[in-house]
């Protein structure tokens, strides 16, 4: 199978005399037209990964392919868009001129180039301050236009690192929109970003990067699964009223968010929880499997040190 990016034994060390690993040897295998998502907290790695597979950063060891093409070839290089993580551009340039500069670097001209420029400004919602110059811009607005040259002559991967760092509330909405826009008309999206709530809303598929460690690869569902059963528990939520004083249930329960989380060790248990707690009195109003969210799975992953590999290479 052609992936669309592929990294096998990538690492990076920085320093001729005193080395620091900034990434230890990572394999990825990034297939076309998915969202994926490298996840990871300030520091872990992430735009390490992205620069050494640009070329913008020397790998240490390893090798990386794009759409079959070797990483070093400057053909391989002439389907991605690049957002790299916060972006500066020259503050007496406008936006439109960004754009401009951008698309005539990446061999767009003349009509074809004007048209490029006009669909992006609209895509990311800068029509109205395209002829204004960038020292005028927000961060998230700079953003915005970062994001616009990396869609510049529609590349087939679209890397983008920290994509909604400083937009507002109601611009990584649209931001997001525009990701899962790009995903359903075929365009590889490689995400980087520290905020879990942004990765697990467009991403399918994600990998979870720890001090310049992948811990884990896999679907962003998979990984939510394993993470809720790891203890070989079921974790079920009774939606209840308050629970009377001194009322004993078959195992420990946990109030949240107006209800009570309890876990047990099989489906075949949970009649036992339903009697319990109609002989006390409770009523039950409804029963769901509760699978642990990205974030609560990340923070697991984090104070177990875990190593294992799900539904990728390692």
């Amino acid at each position: 199978m052609e992936y669309a990016l592929e990294t096998r034994g990538l690492s990076k060390t920085y320093g001729r005399w005193r080395k620091v690993r900034a990434l230890e040897p990572v394999d990825l295998a990034v297939s076309p037209g998915c969202v994926f998502g490298l996840l990871g907290a300030n520091g872990a790695g992430k735009s390490t990964l992205v620069k050494t597979v640009l070329g913008i950063c020397r790998a240490t060891t390893g090798s990386a392919r794009i759409f079959g093409r070797d990483w070093r070839d400057p053909a391989a290089r002439r389907s991605v868009g690049y957002l790299p993580e916060g972006t500066h551009f020259a503050r007496y340039l406008t936006g439109r001129a960004v754009l401009q500069y951008f698309g005539t670097l990446a061999g767009l001209r003349g009509e074809v180039l004007r048209n490029q420029i006009e669909q992006k400004l609209r895509l990311v919602g800068m029509s109205d301050w395209a002829d204004k110059k960038v020292i005028k811009y927000s961060k998230g607005m700079r953003q915005r236009i970062g994001l616009a040259q990396a869609m510049l002559g529609d590349p087939r991967l679209l890397i983008l690192d920290e994509p909604t760092d400083g937009v507002d509330p109601a611009g990584r909405h649209d931001i997001r929109d525009l990701i899962k826009k790009l995903g359903a008309e075929g365009v590889t999206i490689f995400l980087n970003s520290h905020l879990l709530s942004e990765v697990e809303s467009v991403c399918a598929e994600i990998a979870i990067l720890y001090q310049g460690r992948v811990l884990k690869q896999g679907a962003v569902m998979q990984i939510r699964q394993e993470m809720s059963i790891r203890d070989g528990l079921y974790q079920v939520r009774f939606r209840t009223g308050p629970l009377p004083q001194g009322v004993s249930l078959p195992g420990p329960i946990v109030p949240q968010d107006g209800s009570f989380l309890c876990g047990v060790r099989s489906p075949e248990e949970i009649p036992r929880w339903i009697d319990a707690l109609r002989t006390a009195g409770v009523s039950v109003y409804g029963v769901e499997q509760h699978h642990a969210s990205l974030e609560e799975a990340f923070l697991r992953l984090m104070d177990q040190g875990d190593y294992h590999n799900v539904g990728g290479r390692q």
